[in-house]
């Protein structure tokens, strides 16, 4: 499984095909912001999110819900909440399921967020 990269992150709006979960709770995401084009799926309820139906997840997130073949990064605060959300993703049979190492921390540093 590789890591993915800030540079990938910040080129995220030019692929739609590719989806970036948040894994955070709600809370933390309020508190300090989102990285464009991500949805929230906190980690406690990544998997029963991603066994949704396809209307289930479109109706709640505005996107289709990504099929097994599809590259989601995942990221978190600090990058451990994102590890094993990839991992989990990854036990469900999604294959391309990859963690921004760097996550929160390093997104709002290189945009001057802090």
């Amino acid at each position: 499984m590789s890591i993915a990269t800030y540079e990938e992150v910040l080129d995220l709006p030019n692929h739609p095909e590719k989806l970036l979960v948040d894994v955070r709770n709600p809370d933390e995401r309020e508190k300090t912001g989102k990285i464009p084009t991500s949805i929230n799926i906190p980690l406690p309820t990544l998997e029963e999110t991603l066994k949704l139906s396809a209307d289930e997840f479109k109706a709640k997130f505005g996107r289709d819900k990504p099929e097994l073949g599809t590259e989601m990064i995942f990221h978190c605060g600090k990058g451990g909440r994102a590890q094993k959300a990839a991992d989990a993703a990854s036990a469900l049979g999604f294959s391309k399921a990859r963690n921004y190492k760097g996550s929160w921390s390093e997104w709002s540093t290189k945009q001057g967020l802090n």
